[in-house]
C-alpha cells in the first residue's frame, strides 16, 4: 500500500509540474501528458477510422465548402498551425464532434437543421474551441494517468466485440463526454471565433433553440450528442444571449449567408439512407447488396457502415452480419475458426436458401469467461458474408434457436419495391403566396409529418409563410 501511495504522489507531482502548461485560448494552466505532435498523430490515426465507421458524405462541393469555412474560422484561433480538417459524415443524427489535433466533423443530420452559414459557423467555432482548449487531450491525459482505457460505444459488451473482431458503433474517443465547464468554454470560444470571422453572432442562440427542439422531438430516440452533457441548450442559449447583449454593436458581425447555404444543401439526403439497408420491423433489407434476413423479435437493432447487429433485451447475446475479407466461404471459415482462443465444431456445408455456405458452432475464451455461439459464412453477389451469434456459455442455450433461425433467414432480396427504394432528400422551394405551413404540407405531400418540416426549418408547425420565403421540404416516397 505504501508503494501505491508513493506512486500516486509521484504522479500527482508530475501533474503539477511538467504536465501543466498555459493554454493560449483559455489563459488557464492546463494538465496534459499529450504533446501537440501527439494530438495531431492521434487525429490522423482516428480520422480514417471515423470515415470507415460513419462514412463521408458523397458531395464534393459540400465537403469543400465546410472545409473552407472551417479553415477560415480556425485561422482566427490561437492554434492556426494545426492541420485543420473538416468533414461532413454520412449520419442522419444531429451531431458534431472533434478529435484532438484539429479534426472536426459535422453530420449531414445537423446540416439539414441549419438555416444559414452563420449557424454552421457557430457549431464549427464551438468544436474548434474544444480543440484549442485541448479538452479531449486533457481528458485522455487524465485517463492515461488513471490507467483507464477508452470505452467503445456498443449495444453489446466489449467481450463480444473482441471475439467478433469488429469495432463498435464509433471510436471510443468520440464518446469522451465534455463536462459542463468544457461546454461553456467551447461556447465562449465559438462566439469569439464567430466575431473574428465577421459572422452575425445573433444567429448562435438559434442553434441552441434548434437543439432543444430536436431533443424534445426525439425523446426516446437518438438525441443530439450536443445534449448529452449539461448545461442544457436552454441554459446555453441564455448565457450566449447575455454575452451578445453586452457586446459593442459594431462587433456583432454581419455575415449570415442564408440563401447561399440553402443552395448548398438543396438535394442533400435526409434521414436514414435506405440504400444502405433499413429495418422493416425485425426484418433487415439491404437494396444495394441485395440481401435480407430476419432478426429475433424484440432485439435491439443497429445498422452501421461496416455491420448490422442486434442485441438481446438483456444485452447478453448478440447477432452481427459483416463482410468477410476472404474470397470464399470456406476460406473465411478457416480464418475465423483458426483465431486464437476459438474452438470450432464440425462444420456444415449445407446451402442457406440456395447460397453456398459454411457454418459451425464454436466456443471462445475471454477474460471474463467462456462464450458460445455459431458462425455462418455465406457467398452472395461476389461477396462473403459472416453471420455471427454469441452469448455467455451459460446463456447460449436460451438464444441458440433464435440465432439459428436468423442465420437460416439470410437470402437474396428480390422484393422489387425494396430494391428500388430511394432516400428522402431536401428540396429547397420558394413559397409562391402567403400560406400556413400546415396548408402547404397538405398541398405538397411529404413523407414526413408537418412537425418534422417545421423542425428542419426552425418554424412552429402553425407558422405562416410569406410569398418568396425559401424553405426546406423533405421529398421522397415512404419506405415499402
Amino acid at each position: 500500500m505504501s508503494r501505491r501511495l508513493l506512486l500516486a504522489a509521484t504522479l500527482a507531482g508530475f501533474a503539477a509540474g511538467a504536465g501543466c502548461v498555459r493554454n493560449l485560448a483559455t489563459g488557464e494552466r492546463q494538465f496534459s501528458l499529450i504533446s501537440e505532435s501527439q494530438e495531431i498523430s492521434m487525429g490522423r490515426e482516428y480520422d480514417p477510422q471515423v470515415a470507415a465507421t460513419m462514412g463521408v458524405y458523397a458531395d464534393a462541393e459540400l465537403q469543400r465548402y465546410v472545409q473552407d469555412l472551417g479553415a477560415r474560422l480556425a485561422a482566427t484561433s490561437e492554434r492556426p498551425q494545426l492541420p485543420w480538417t473538416f468533414r461532413v459524415v454520412d449520419d442522419p443524427v444531429v451531431n458534431a464532434f472533434a478529435l484532438p489535433g484539429g479534426f472536426i466533423y459535422v453530420t449531414r443530420g445537423i446540416l439539414a437543421h441549419f438555416n444559414s452559414e452563420a449557424e454552421l459557423a457557430a457549431v464549427l467555432g464551438h468544436e474548434i474551441g474544444h480543440v484549442t482548449a485541448r479538452h479531449s487531450a486533457t481528458q485522455l491525459s487524465r485517463q492515461q494517468l488513471a490507467q483507464v482505457g477508452l470505452a467503445v460505444g456498443s449495444i453489446v459488451s466489449p467481450e463480444f466485440e473482441r471475439v467478433s473482431g469488429v469495432a463498435g458503433a464509433a471510436l471510443g474517443v468520440l464518446f469522451l463526454k465534455h463536462g459542463r465547464d468544457d461546454e461553456r468554454q467551447a461556447d465562449d470560444l465559438g462566439l469569439r471565433y464567430m466575431r473574428r470571422g465577421g459572422f452575425a453572432v445573433r444567429e448562435m442562440p438559434d442553434v441552441f433553440t434548434m437543439l432543444e427542439r430536436v431533443s424534445a422531438a426525439q425523446s426516446g430516440g437518438r438525441s443530439p450528442e450536443w445534449l448529452a452533457t449539461p448545461p442544457n441548450p436552454e441554459n446555453r442559449r441564455a448565457r450566449i444571449e447575455q454575452q451578445i447583449a453586452a457586446l459593442p454593436p459594431d462587433s456583432l458581425g454581419r455575415i449570415v449567408n442564408r440563401d447561399a447555404y440553402l443552395r448548398l444543401i438543396d438535394g442533400m439526403v435526409f434521414g436514414v439512407n435506405p440504400r444502405e439497408g433499413f429495418f422493416r420491423e425485425s426484418e433487415f433489407l439491404h437494396p444495394d447488396l441485395r440481401f435480407r434476413l430476419r432478426f429475433p423479435d424484440g432485439w435491439k437493432t443497429q445498422n452501421r457502415k461496416q455491420a448490422v447487429a442486434a442485441a438481446s433485451g438483456a444485452g447478453d447475446a448478440m447477432l452481427e452480419v459483416t463482410l468477410a475479407e476472404q474470397a470464399t466461404a470456406e476460406a473465411a471459415a478457416q480464418t475465423f475458426f483458426g483465431r486464437p482462443g476459438i474452438a470450432g465444431g464440425s462444420p456444415s456445408r449445407a446451402p442457406i436458401n440456395g447460397l453456398r455456405a459454411v457454418r459451425a458452432a464454436f466456443a471462445a475464451r475471454t477474460d471474463r469467461g467462456e462464450l458460445r455461439g455459431a458462425a455462418a459464412f455465406v457467398e452472395h453477389g461476389g461477396r462473403v458474408y459472416r453471420l455471427l451469434a454469441l452469448a455467455p456459455a451459460a446463456r447460449w442455450s436460451a438464444y441458440q434457436a433464435a440465432a439459428e433461425r436468423t442465420m437460416s433467414s439470410f437470402a437474396e432480396l428480390t422484393d422489387r419495391a425494396a430494391l428500388d427504394v430511394q432516400p428522402w432528400r431536401l428540396d429547397v422551394i420558394a413559397v409562391e403566396r402567403r400560406v400556413s405551413l400546415a396548408t402547404l404540407a397538405r398541398e405538397r405531400p411529404s413523407p414526413v409529418p408537418v412537425e418534422t418540416l417545421a423542425l428542419v426549418n426552425q418554424l412552429a408547425p402553425d407558422a405562416t409563410l410569406a410569398a418568396g420565403d425559401r424553405i426546406k421540404w423533405v421529398v421522397g416516397r415512404p419506405l415499402p
